[in-house]
């Protein structure tokens, strides 16, 4: 199948491709594990994500800059009153639009092509993305809106982390590299062009380096083949046991030791 804005997500193109958000969702981050049975149940369409009011506000910044913001609110009524004026939240992401707008060296970063969709095949399967702001022959870029872009985070055999591993932003970045290294040839640096929703608002280009990319590509290799395993039913998920998914499906069989909780 042809991969498209309308077939990105068709469950036929989600069983036949990886992506970076598929990835994490099965083999997880430094900071957030994953789940084998989750990811599978939600490829089933027996699991869905939960839109959180957090993923809502950082969409509807997307979809100002992609230029399809009539179209979101349209789909999304929700995020207005009854009085048709927009939430209080969603009137903070347009301060947040504003801050951007006004940084000239930030727009340089996520004025390029929007929204490109590309496709390759490493490591033993095929791999999709799509590309907030891709400047041919320069950068990838990635939009990201969070609560805060110095917020630290402590994860127990880690230690203290910025958010970009805790949510595994450096594997979203490996992946795009190499799928857009398959496409043109070239290895294009990623960035995370970052704003953050607090009272004022702050903004930067964030980057890797390619010691931090090939490493973490290192790891996806490892991984993968295992992922796709999973995929085509060769071996069974495993089950983390603490995710939401894990919680509401769970059969209590035994009893477990109090230390068992941690």
């Amino acid at each position: 199948m042809k991969l498209t804005n309308e077939t990105y997500f068709n469950p036929e193109v989600l069983n036949e491709y990886l992506s970076a958000s598929q990835y994490k969702s099965f083999a997880g981050t430094m900071g957030q594990p994953g789940c084998e049975a989750q990811a599978m149940a939600s490829l089933r369409g027996e699991w869905h994500r939960e839109m959180t009011p957090a993923l809502m506000v950082g969409s509807y910044v997307d979809a100002h800059f992609e230029g399809t913001l009539d179209v979101f609110i349209a789909q999304h009524p929700d995020i207005l009153t009854q009085k048709l004026q927009l939430k209080a939240e969603y009137q903070r992401a347009n301060l947040i639009i504003n801050k951007i707008e006004n940084s000239e060296y930030f727009m340089k970063y996520i004025c390029g092509e929007k929204q490109v969709i590309m496709e390759a095949e490493f490591f033993g399967t095929k791999w999709k993305c799509k590309i907030d702001s891709y400047i041919p022959d320069v950068a990838v870029v990635d939009l990201k809106i969070m609560k805060s872009l110095r917020e630290s985070f402590y994860v127990s055999d880690y230690g203290k982390m910025c958010f970009a591993h805790y949510w595994g932003y450096d594997i979203q970045g490996a992946i795009y590299q190499e799928i857009v290294r398959c496409n043109v040839n070239k290895q294009l640096p990623f960035y995370i062009a970052g704003a953050s929703k607090e009272p004022y608002t702050d903004i930067e280009i964030i980057g890797f380096t390619q010691s931090d990319l090939n490493d973490t590509m290192s790891v996806i290799e490892s991984n993968t083949k295992r992922i796709v395993d999973i995929k085509s039913g060769k071996i069974e998920p495993d089950r983390c046991g603490k995710c939401n998914y894990c919680i509401h499906t769970k059969v209590v069989t035994k009893p477990i030791h109090f230390s068992e909780l941690f």
